[in-house]
């Protein structure tokens, strides 16, 4: 992948290829949407305390190295080398929890579980030998022995048990804390620099990245430290009872053709090669469960992903009658994800044979071996129980992989699939700093300038024109109306001044000590009190009651005044008009300096947009409005109106004119709306053609 291109597929993890050095880029200094009312920060501010919440966990490093498939392999081989470098990059993140920037608890807890895994086996060897003493006291028929024997066996239960709570307490403890450390880092890289929204412009792996976020970092971070914890304990259980089964075993001699052959440690050869088979044929039995547990937790995503879509469009599809169509799209998706199981299902069944055949036969081998030894009298019984013991606890340790292996391909499938939101992040954070595809900067005006687009390109992420060369000041107390055909890259621009849009050229520039507000088409309606969704996105608590009622009663919402603090799903209760009414509301509260307006009087009728509009230029008489529309009503509000004109290789600024009162009885009515900003940008046409 070129690191400049984030719509192609992220790096796959072949000849990693260097990372380009970071490029300075003026700050921008105005305030961010939500801000507090009254403070003047830089609109930035709000993307650089997600920076510095990122940097804080981890650390200051770049993103990883891009990497590209080698020319000379196959496609499958390209293949497996995405999926193995989607582990490395897994770990490359997941690795800092115990870093100079990760949790001052992790190494703690990890060593104090390491100490618990090591007692725990010592435990384990003490009941192994408490096994061969009661025996040996059973087969005498020493009742003193017995009785000690039963004594001794509550403190080491007791201890035992203690050990593995906790053990359980230390491991739970690790797999939470790496989990949230883990999770704050990716969230804190997805909010950054509107990245959360740019992946929607992008190609990538990064499909549902909620579910990647919850479900599957859960996975990804509680599952290597269960096999870690798993495979210390079966190395130390394995060693110590193979030195317990050669001990006590010693040779099998036998007979063979009238040849006598002699086996040294038999039980412990028994024990691997039995392990062996178990294994190989879990292997051989279970090479399908990593893909197919990919494919079934992508299932599940996509059908989570669908029902949330007819979810949050639930008016929308019930005012169309679109159910049996989305039934349809739902029943699909479904039908998916069962296959997924039902494929998965297959593995489980014949993981499970090998499984249960194994922990049935596994007790029953070493006595089976051991009888000959018993009956000629070479072994006792306490020994024989002991042996029984130690290659049932042998076998258990050699047959991790085959009890753990579908957990293994479960947590191998999700890791993949936060790594590749990784990834995805990675070349969005790569292409900031890379000079190869442009990036529209962002600065500061001079004197009373609000706006200015100097230059301005907008383009997509594959470099595709869709804005060219836009030159635009807009003043202090200006009104500017940005119209143009559906297609001509008005809302693209809106995104550009945002900063949501990134690629391109030119730049946008803010004055440094005023605030910018967007008013949106559709406004983001949260959950919560009517309080807190009209304070969006400031806190509830930054306003009183009666300025939110105030606020209300001015946009035509007085009704809701009474409901102020209710709790209700509001995104669903409230109409089109009334959604773009609140976020009108919230522009009154937050009193910002610059207000963007991309259609946001869309779903209102012609006498309610004229009373709205009234009322803001009213309530804030010396805002600065550029607005986004194709109503031409909304002329009557502005003092300039600037058109984009869909052309080949982009759109391009056509006409930049004055407007004037279109009659005289309303033109000392307007000329109180307008105000008189003092223009100091080339002189334009007005629209009487002086």
């Amino acid at each position: 992948m070129s690191e400049a291109k984030p719509r192609s597929k992220p790096a796959d993890g072949i000849k990693p290829r260097g990372t380009p050095k970071p490029r300075r880029q003026k700050p921008r200094d105005e305030r961010p949407r939500g801000e507090e009312p009254g403070e003047k920060k830089p609109r930035d501010k709000k993307a650089s305390t997600v920076e510095a919440a990122a940097s804080e966990i981890v650390g200051e490093a770049p993103p990883p190295e891009a990497a590209e498939p080698d020319p000379d392999l196959t496609p499958e081989q390209v293949e497996q080398a995405r999926k193995k470098y989607l582990l490395k990059r897994f770990w490359i993140s997941g690795r800092g929890y115990w870093g100079r920037h990760g949790d001052r608890l992790g190494w703690p807890l990890t060593i104090g579980l390491l100490i618990l895994i090591g007692i725990n086996v010592g435990f384990q060897y003490g009941i192994n030998v408490w096994n061969r003493s009661i025996f040996d006291a059973i087969e005498k028929r020493d009742a003193h022995t017995v009785y000690f024997l039963s004594a001794v066996f509550v403190p080491l239960v007791i201890g035992s048990i203690s050990l593995v709570v906790t053990q359980v307490y230390l491991r739970m403890t690790m797999q939470r804390r790496w989990r949230a450390w883990l999770t704050t880092s990716v969230i804190a890289r997805w909010l950054a620099n509107g990245r959360y929204y740019q992946l929607n412009l992008v190609q990538g792996d990064h499909q549902n990245p909620e579910a990647r976020l919850s479900e599957d970092l859960r996975v990804a971070t509680e599952a290597p430290v269960d096999f870690v914890a798993g495979v210390i304990v079966a190395t130390l259980s394995a060693s110590t009872f193979i030195v317990v089964l050669w001990t006590i075993g010693g040779a099998l001699s036998f007979t063979l053709g009238g040849s006598t052959f002699t086996v040294p440690g038999f039980l412990v050869v028994t024990a691997v090669i039995y392990a062996a088979i178990t294994s190989t044929s879990m292997f051989v039995i279970g090479r399908d469960f990593v893909r197919l547990s990919e494919e079934k937790n992508q299932a599940e995503a996509e059908f989570r992903y669908v029902l949330t879509r007819v979810r949050e469009n639930g008016e929308s599809i019930a005012l169309l009658g679109g159910e049996e169509e989305e039934r349809s799209g739902i029943d699909k998706t479904f039908a998916g994800v069962l296959t997924r199981w039902a494929q998965l299902t297959g593995q489980h069944m014949r993981t499970a044979l090998v499984s249960q055949g194994s922990s049935l036969f596994a007790p029953v081998v070493p006595v089976l071996l051991c009888a000959p030894k018993f009956l000629e009298g070479s072994m006792s019984l306490g020994q024989v129980m002991q042996a029984a013991s130690a290659f049932a606890i042998v076998q258990g340790s050699f047959g991790w992989l085959v009890d753990n292996y579908p957990r293994l391909a479960d947590w191998n499938a999700s890791a993949r699939r936060i790594a590749s939101l990784m990834m995805s992040l990675d070349g969005l954070e790569r292409a900031e700093q890379s000079d190869e595809l442009g990036r529209i900067q962002h600065g500061e005006t001079k004197g009373d300038t609000m706006l200015s687009l100097d230059n301005l390109s907008v383009t997509l992420d594959d470099g595709t024109s869709m804005v060219k060369e836009t030159e635009v000041a807009v003043e202090a107390g200006e009104r500017v109306l940005v119209s143009g055909e559906s297609g001509s890259g008005k809302s693209t621009l809106v995104r550009a001044i945002a900063g949501l849009w990134p690629w391109g050229s030119g730049s946008v520039n803010l004055h440094p000590d005023k605030r910018l507000f967007m008013l949106p088409q559709r406004p983001y309606i949260p959950s919560g009190t009517l309080r807190r969704v009209v304070a969006y996105p400031a806190a509830a608590d930054n306003w009183k009651l009666e300025q939110i009622k105030a606020a209300l009663d001015k946009v035509g919402l007085g009704h809701l005044a009474g409901r102020i603090k209710e709790e209700a799903p509001w995104d669903q209760m409230l109409s089109g008009g009334e959604k773009q009414r609140v976020a009108f509301a919230r522009l009154l509260l937050h009193r910002p300096d610059i207000v963007v307006l991309d259609e946001a009087t869309s779903a209102l009728d012609e006498k309610s947009q004229d009373q709205m509009m009234e009322t803001v230029i009213r309530e804030l008489p010396e805002v600065t409005i550029v607005s986004v529309a194709h109503r031409a009503e909304l002329e009557a509000f502005h003092t300039r109106k600037i058109t984009l004109e869909r052309r080949k290789g982009g759109a391009k600024l056509v006409g930049d004119i004055d407007l004037v009162p279109r009659n005289r009885k309303r033109g000392l009515f307007q000329r109180a709306l307008w105000g008189s900003g003092t223009r100091i940008n080339k002189p334009r046409k007005t629209a009487n053609g002086s």
